[in-house]
């Protein structure tokens, strides 16, 4: 897929906010499809261009014996099937220069995850992929600082940049989302996503397993839209319980449909 849909998405050709959504990690053969499909039946009914996410490998975790996925390159090649049979574009994370290139053989979107937005050579190498390129602001970072991180993808000539908002360390085991991160990061040009269900983590637990506040959810993804930000960020899950990884954040996947048409109501009132 071209970056067609990172313009549309840009000028708000649908008039909607956007979504990307799915699993954390990609689990197994047929999980990531079953969660992309019933996404795209309710994002194609409600009008909302729609991003699926997963990750192929989680290399941020607390504890060593964490699942962190069923292999790479078998990981990559499901989430680009996802892509093709549902003809959606498709997201994931990268941590190294190198995976930056052979991630983007697979999928539209590459991710830079928020303790990795400082990281100069991986902003550039993710940026002379072409690919369009979502960073998340770290947990330590201002809003005003991630204008650099734009920049340093730019200057390797690729614009198709995201910026995403993910919650700010509060304390040893908490986040608190700023709203007033998405005007000051939509003043860089480019679209800003609220990840609404990272934003409610409560990570560096003593357990080593990270908590999280799925019960505001709602709120925040009320908020998100409210001020004004172009996309939210959802990670869901048939069974959160039951998830290999950030199950304690997610939203159960029957859940969503509900709360997007909240949104959408929102959204409407605010514009």
């Amino acid at each position: 897929m071209d970056n067609t849909f990172y313009t549309d998405l840009k000028n708000n050709k649908s008039g909607s906010f956007f979504l990307i959504a799915g699993p954390c990690v990609v689990e197994d053969e047929v999980m990531s499809m079953q969660i992309a499909s019933h996404i795209r039946k309710i994002t194609d009914r409600l009008g909302i261009p729609f991003i699926f996410k997963a990750s192929y490998q989680k290399a941020n975790r607390s504890r060593s014996d964490s699942f962190t996925g069923i292999g790479l390159e078998k990981a990559l090649k499901l989430i680009r099937q996802v892509g093709i049979e549902l003809g959606v574009p498709v997201l994931t994370d990268i941590h190294t220069e190198e995976q930056a290139c052979l991630a983007a053989e697979f999928v539209d979107v590459l991710q830079i995850p928020a303790f990795l937005c400082r990281q100069t050579e991986l902003l550039i190498a993710a940026g002379k992929t072409g690919k369009a390129v979502n960073i998340k602001k770290g947990q330590f970072a201002s809003a005003e600082s991630m204008r650099f991180a734009v920049q340093k993808v730019e200057q390797t000539g690729n614009k198709n940049v995201m910026l995403t908002e993910r919650g700010t360390t509060f304390g040893y085991h908490d986040l608190i989302v700023d709203f007033r991160n998405i005007p000051e990061m939509k003043t860089t040009g480019v679209p800003v996503v609220v990840d609404i269900t990272h934003s409610l983590q409560q990570p560096n637990q003593p357990s080593g397993v990270t908590g999280g506040r799925p019960d505001l959810i709602e709120t925040i993804a009320k908020a998100a839209i409210a001020v004004g930000s172009d996309g939210i960020f959802i990670e869901t899950h048939p069974n959160p319980a039951n998830a290999k990884s950030d199950g304690a954040n997610m939203l159960p996947l029957e859940l969503l449909e509900k709360l997007l048409e909240k949104l959408i109501r929102i959204r409407k009132a605010s514009y």
